[in-house]
Parts: structure tokens; sequence; C-alpha cells
């Protein structure tokens, strides 16, 4: 059943989540990353959708970090097993997702959000946004997966930069560090996500999971072993009818027709 914290629409073979409290720009609790952790379950099952865009509703915020009174109200103990626990459990549902990934990050990304946007395998995010890890302010520091994520993904001086100082950086700066693919006007962010995962639903959903499995559990292994996983993956890729059908549409020029077998 449908929530109204994380609203699902279809567009032909790509799902959209919208994670919707824009009263509050999408702040993270604990009802919200379970209706988005649903949502997820919903879209992934679907044989249908190839591809799983997230934004969030409203004109100002992708996510605008945790909920701060509803965080407040906790110690130590009851975070880590409550909230905690929580977030970093439908992050991780989030991050090894076997469709691809897409951020629409049409707003300011904060604490939370930037940690939720680290867990999406592409990011389109709008001109005039903000990211940040502002946690450092609040004499805390990011606790959903963001200070380990963060490092294996741009430089380790800038992630400290981030974290140690907690000022936001721009749209811009974001695509120069490569924690974004590219800036567009905001009310472009959408639609150019929504393309762009249009055209990754046309390639085999088969290989692009077992593309996503290589890169996910090889950037965990030393290069040996990751090589090998890798051998194995392209093997059972090459066992399949859409790696054939890809073949033969290359050599028929004619565009293939990928089904996932």
């Amino acid at each position: 059943m449908q929530s109204d914290l994380a609203l699902i629409e279809r567009h032909d073979r790509v799902g959209l989540i919208t994670i919707n409290r824009p009263q509050v720009m999408n702040a993270l609790d604990i009802p919200t990353l379970e209706a988005l952790e649903r949502a997820f379950d919903t879209l992934d099952a679907d044989a249908d959708i190839r591809v799983i865009v997230v934004t969030g509703a409203g004109d100002r915020a992708f996510v605008a970090g945790g909920d701060i009174a509803d965080l407040e109200t906790r110690r130590g103990l009851e975070h880590y097993q409550s909230f905690g626990e929580i977030i970093q459990r439908v992050f991780r549902r989030i991050e090894t997702c076997d469709k691809p990934t897409i951020g629409a990050i049409n707003g300011w990304a904060l604490g939370g959000g930037t940690e939720l946007l680290l867990t999406l395998d592409l990011r389109i995010v709008a001109d005039d946004a903000e990211l940040a890890l502002p946690e450092i302010l609040l004499g805390l520091f990011p606790g959903a997966g963001g200070s380990q994520r963060i490092i294996r993904q741009i430089p380790l001086c800038k992630a400290k930069e981030m974290m140690f100082v907690g000022e936001r950086i721009g749209a811009g700066a974001a695509v120069a560090l490569g924690l974004c693919n590219r800036a567009v006007p905001r009310a472009q962010v959408l639609t150019e996500a929504l393309q762009l995962a249009q055209r990754i639903a046309e390639k085999s959903p088969l290989v692009l999971k077992l593309l996503k499995r290589s890169l996910q559990h090889g950037a965990d292994m030393p290069l040996g072993a990751a090589l090998a996983y890798e051998h194995a993956m392209i093997g059972l890729a090459f066992d399949s009818d859409d790696a054939h059908e890809g073949c033969r549409a290359f050599v028929e020029k004619r565009k293939a027709r990928f089904e996932g077998r």
C-alpha cells in the first residue's frame, strides 16, 4: 500500500519515488524512512520497472536532513537501536538495489539528504541547489553511512573538509568533486533525470544487475579478487539471451530488444 510520505509513479519502465514532506523540506523521520523502504521494495519487485528515480516534493529541498526536532528527543542507545538502525538499513537497501538508481536533486540536500544522495548511482542536481554534511555544527557527525561513503567517492581531504567545517557547497562544486553527474536548471531536473533513466531502461536489465554487482562488490575487494569476480559476472552475461540479441542486433544494424534473460 502506497504511503503519502513516499509517492510512487510509473513512467513506462521507470519508477519515480517522491519523498513527500514538503512542509519540513522532506526531512527524514522513521515513518518517512519506512515509507521510502516500502516504495523501493515495490518498484524493485516490479519486473516492468528497470530504473528507479528519487526526488523530493516541493521547490526548496530534495531532503533537508533528519528531522532535528525528532532527533533531539533521543539519547544515544535509543537512537542507535531505533532511528540509527533504520536509516542505516534503508540506505543500504537503496545502495544495493540491483536496479540502477538516479537522484533528481531538486534543491537542498543537507545532512541525511547528502547521505541519501551518496547511496544513489547517478545524480542530476539543480544548478541552484546546495549540498552539505553540517552535522558537526550540531555536535554530531554523519551517522547514516555518510562518513564512510563520501570518503569512497571523493578525495579524502575534500571529504574531511566537508565534514570538519560543515559548510554548504553549490551544485557546480558538487559536480567538480564528483558528487553529482551534472547540474541543470531547477525546472529541468526531473525531466533530465527521467530522460536519463529512459535511456538506461533500454539496456539489458540482467546485464545492468550483473554490472551493478560487479561495481558494488568489486570496490570492496583487492584487485585480484575483484578481477576474478568481474570474470565470473561477464561469464554469466555471455550466457544470457540478451548478450546474443545485442550482438545479433549490431550485426543486423538494428536496435536491440533486451528482455532481461
